[in-house]
Order: structure tokens, then sequence, then C-alpha cells
């Protein structure tokens, strides 16, 4: 029998490769060649996930009560852990029966948000450079993204006034990101106030990724979209464990907000996916009922990294800011390079894998990502490196 051609839907062909797993496949390579590579390309925290929420998962995982199907919209146990760290962390009220909603990791609820809201040929403001689910959840839904440009000039902060007003009319959704990836930069409630008054203006839903909101230095702790007056009425916040407690790989993280939101986000997720396995949500409740010694050791981890690779790189004429949040390091290209020749070369010259400016949209070319995922000693060693190697 012959076999006939396989083709991939219109969605899939004008996909661009998922930025990191081709980060991933050029590190591969390297490390084929027998390179010792320096990966400062993902974002994923090395550090163990803390001992108390390991054993709580081990605990619970024993428990045959939770070997069956969870419920879509997560135990109430978990998500009343979620609005009491809301409460201690934010001062922020939430009822958790509908307006906490878990998610198998908040990429899957980013992702899935635009099925519930988004028709063909709807708008969705989309920041750039930014994390690149936004503009493909977009597309998967058939929208189109508007791309809200991140710029130095702009402190890299969406300019609300220079989005045309017929199209802010038009728009659905509208996708923040503070600490944002990949310029770690920190919105001020001010400016979520502004957001506020745009979205009832536009009658936009606002979703707020605050997946790095407890990665933060010098003391300075962001704030959430949620404490600004106005915000529940607009839109939700994603959240995440994986930063604040090394749990990448668990998949676990929530959305809050706005009941009616959440409730087309859950319709979305029943439908299309099953809920978040009970023992990593009683997991979940371990880790938000942890004092702040535990936070602030990691973080103090992380400014620790950030204080070693700054120097280094502002050493070897390189610019770049000290990130006030995130363990993201946004640095300017050097003159004669690409941010994609200027990955490459890192890659080739030092074995240093780093992410391009452009892999996170247009806007970000001209500069390149760099993690604190990684030792101080090895972050020294990585500015040894590009030292022997030029620029």
């Amino acid at each position: 029998m012959g076999g006939f051609p396989i083709e991939v839907a219109t969605r899939i062909k004008t996909l661009p490769p998922y930025l990191f797993a081709a980060i991933d496949k050029m590190k591969q390579e390297a490390i084929a060649r027998g390179v010792d590579i320096i990966n400062l390309g993902i974002g994923d925290p090395d550090l163990p996930t803390p001992i108390p929420i390991i054993e709580s998962l081990a605990n619970a995982a024993k428990d045959p009560k939770h070997h069956q199907y969870p419920s879509y919209e997560g135990m109430l146990s978990f998500r009343k852990a979620v609005a009491a760290w809301y409460k201690r962390r934010f001062n922020v009220t939430l009822e958790p029966a509908n307006e906490v909603l878990t998610l198998i990791g908040s990429k899957e609820g980013i992702g899935h948000i635009h099925l519930a809201f988004v028709d063909p040929g709807d708008v969705v403001l989309v920041p750039s450079p930014g994390y690149p689910v936004y503009p493909v959840g977009t597309s998967f839904a058939g929208g189109a993204s508007h791309i809200m440009p991140l710029t130095k000039a702009n402190g890299f902060l969406p300019d609300l006034g220079s989005i045309p007003k017929e199209l802010a009319k038009k728009a659905k959704l509208m996708w923040l990101n503070s600490p944002n990836n990949p310029t770690s930069v920190i919105m001020t409630k001010e400016y979520f106030k502004r957001v506020v008054e745009f979205a009832q203006e536009n009658h936009v839903i606002v979703c707020h990724d605050a997946a790095y909101s407890e990665v933060y230095y010098d003391g300075r702790r962001p704030a959430s979209f949620m404490e600004v007056e106005g915000a529940k009425d607009v839109g939700v916040e994603f959240h995440s464990l994986s930063k604040t407690y090394n749990m990448t790989g668990w998949r676990i993280g929530f959305a809050v907000g706005n009941k009616e939101v959440l409730a087309g986000l859950g319709k979305v997720k029943s439908n299309l996916d099953s809920g978040c396995f009970e023992a990593v949500q009683e997991a979940g409740i371990t880790a938000l009922s942890l004092d702040d010694s535990m936070t602030d050791g990691l973080r103090k981890t992380y400014q620790d990294r950030r204080d070693t690779l700054i120097p280094g790189l502002k050493n070897l004429g390189l610019a770049v800011d000290p990130p006030p949040a995130a363990f993201y390091v946004w640095v300017t290209v050097p003159k004669g390079y690409t941010s994609t020749s200027f990955t490459a070369h890192l890659l080739e010259k030092a074995g240093i894998v780093t992410t391009p400016g452009n892999g996170f949209g247009a806007p970000g070319e001209g500069y390149i990502r760099m993690t604190l995922c990684t030792s101080k000693e090895r972050l020294a060693e990585a500015v040894e490196r590009i030292k022997k190697a030029g620029l």
C-alpha cells in the first residue's frame, strides 16, 4: 500500500520554530562536538526544589484518593492557598471558588485563553520582545497580533498612547508581563492604573503574566496588577510556581481575577485538558505556605549571580543595565553584530549559549538575553571566555 502526503494545518506551517527548542538543538549539537557548554539560554532554575515541597509530594502521592482524575478547576484547598498567598503578599482579596483557577503551569493557561475570547480576525495587543506564547496563542485562535514595541526610549514599557484608537477598540485581549521577560523591567502601580483606564475605555481584557514577581533584587518588590483598583473588573493575572519555588518540571500554576474571564478559560480547559495531579497541588499548598526566608535565600543567590555577571560584562565594554527583577540580563550587542550573529559568535568561539533578542520579536533585534540560572563560578568563567574570544 502506498502512502499519501501528510499535510499539516496552515497554523502549523506559518509557525516559527519554538525559540527555546531551537536553542536546545543548537546546544545539543555543540555538546556532540565535545564543547563544554555554559548554558545561559533558557530560564530554567538550576537550584533544587525546597525539601518540604518534595516531602509533601511524596506523602500525597501515596494517598490513593489522589490517583483519580482531578477536578478541572483544581482542589478548593489549593485555590484557598493561592488566595491566602495573594492576601499575604499583595493584600489582594480573592474568592477561591470563582476568582482562582488552577493551571497545569501558567503556559497552559496563557496559550488556552485565546481560544475562549478570540475569534478569527480579532486583534490581540502583544508586547514585543516578549514570551513567544502570546502571539502563538493568538495565531492558533485565528487572531491577529498588534505589536506593542518595547523600546529603551520608552523604558521597555508598552506605549498605550501610540496604539491607534480604532485598533484599540477592536482588541479583545492585551498582554502584559511584569517583571518582564526578556527585559526584566518592572511595571509600577501608576502604570497599571493607566492600563485599567485603557482597558475600561476600550473594553479589552487584560492578561497579566506575573511569573517572575518573586524574583526581585535590592528589596524592590514588584506589584501585582490585581493591587490596582478596577483590575479585577478588566482582567486576570497568571502566575506560576516554577520560578518562585524551582518547580519548572512540576507543571502547576494558576490564574486569578475576573470570574467571567476565568470561567471562559475554564471552559476551554475542561474540553481540551485535564486537571493538575492532586499530589502536585498538595505540594503547591506547601510551597505557598512557606515563609519568606526560603524565597529570600533564592533571591540572594540570584542577586549574587547578577552582581558577578554585570560588572564582568561591563568591563568587556558591553552595554547592559543590572536587572531589577527576574533572572534575565538584556545585553546590547556590540557594533558589527546582529542578535543572531552575536549569539552564534558566543556559541562558536566561547561555548556560551545565549538567546538572540529578535527571537522574542523584531523589536528585540540588537540585543541578546542571558540568564542567571547557573553558578557564580560559571558566570565568571563565561566572562573570561568572552574576553578571550573577543568582541
